[in-house]
This record gives structure tokens, sequence and C-alpha cells, in this order.
């Protein structure tokens, strides 16, 4: 059997994609429909991490157990499946490093909360992004981020060596998830971050202000 070796695992949204743009518009079709005020694009960025569940707690300040969530939701997610990648676009900075990922052949592979179905078509539109070794998304494992669980299916499948391996992400679900598996919690602070969430006292390995700084980093590694 291949010795296991070091790699990396990224969430998606807020990591690789910053998909907020479109996730933000998704929301505020919504609330046209409802005769609600429109979110900015500043006070959505930051909770675009949190998905349907996080752009439906702004815009309506509904819970999930609130009787009207589900219907709000699948209704945001059928605009938001419609205007899927009208703005999305790869963070400055991941493009050159998943290629030097790919140069040295480095394993690494994509763990996301975001469901299959939206994932899936997204991806068909970045290339390099289908490169990827593995893909776990939220709907692949009956658990989710923080559960290790999603990032121990994708490490097996990569035969990563966990201690010596990162998972990148931008919030503190990823940094629990990636603690509680034993890899290295890599927080990416150009994702979407609350201020609120008082990010400054999560347990996290290394801070990352920019893509570049992960193979800067890295590359120490191998």
């Amino acid at each position: 059997m291949t010795k296991p070796r070091a790699g990396l695992l990224f969430d998606l949204d807020g990591t690789l994609l910053d998909t907020a743009r479109d996730m933000g518009n998704a929301l505020n079709m919504l609330l046209a429909e409802e005769g609600r005020a429109q979110q900015s694009y500043q006070s959505y960025r930051p909770i675009a991490s949190h998905g349907a569940m996080g752009m439906l707690k702004l815009g309506f300040a509904i819970c999930r157990n609130d009787g009207d969530f589900e219907a709000l939701r699948q209704r945001f997610l059928h605009h938001y499946r419609n205007t899927l990648c009208q703005h999305t676009c790869l963070f400055e900075g991941i493009e050159p490093l998943l290629l030097w990922l790919n140069d040295n052949n480095i394993p690494w592979g994509i763990v996301t909360n975001k469901p299959t179905h939206l994932t899936l078509p997204l991806l068909e539109q970045f290339p390099l992004l289908q490169k990827a070794a593995a893909l776990v998304c939220g709907d692949t494992l009956t658990d989710r981020k923080p559960s290790p669980k999603p990032l121990f299916h994708a490490a097996n499948q990569l035969n990563l060596a966990l201690p010596h391996s990162w998972y990148v992400g931008d919030a503190e679900r990823d940094m629990l998830a990636a603690r509680s598996a034993g890899m290295q919690a890599i927080l990416a602070e150009y994702g979407y971050i609350c201020p609120s969430e008082q990010p400054q006292h999560w347990q996290v390995d290394q801070r990352i202000a920019h893509p570049v700084e992960i193979s800067n980093r890295f590359k120490h590694k191998i």
C-alpha cells in the first residue's frame, strides 16, 4: 500500500470560490417577491458561508424551526440554482495555488456542506476544480461539518497522513472538523467571516490572509 502523504482539503464557498454575489442575488429576488427591503453586498457577504440558512436568517429573521422556513428555503434554492454562476469566480490566488499543487503532485480535494445538486453544476464551470482528487458534498454522508466524518472520507480517498495534512476553510465549523479529524486547521481569513462570530477566539493552527500564503507555507512540508 502507498505510504500516506501530506495533502490539502479545501472548503468550497468562501475558500476556493467567491459565491457570495450569486447567493445574495438569490436572496434579494426572494425578498423582492415578498415586498421586503433588499440586502447589500456588505451585509450578506460575511454570512455567505452559512448557506441558505444564513441568508434566510439575514433577510427574514427566520430560523430552521419556524413554520415558513422550509418553503422559503426551497424558493431561495430555486433562485440560486437558476443564477448559480453569474458572478461566482475563483478567489484571487486560487488558480496558481491549485496549479502548483498539481504540478508538484500534492494530493488535494474538496469537502463542502453544499449539496451535490448545487456543487456539481458549479464545478462544471471551473475545469481546474474538477481536478480535485476527492469531493465530499453536504449530502455525500449522513453527517456534515463540523463532524470530522466528511474529512475522514476524503482523506481516506487520498490516502492522506492526517497529522501532516491541512484542511482550509473560512468557518468555525471547518476548524472544528479539522481539529476533530486530527488535521491542521487553516483559517482562510479572506473568506466569509462575520466579526460578531469572534474568529480571533477560534482554535486554529494557522491563519491565511491570501491563498498565496498556503503554497508558501505548505512547500516547507514537502
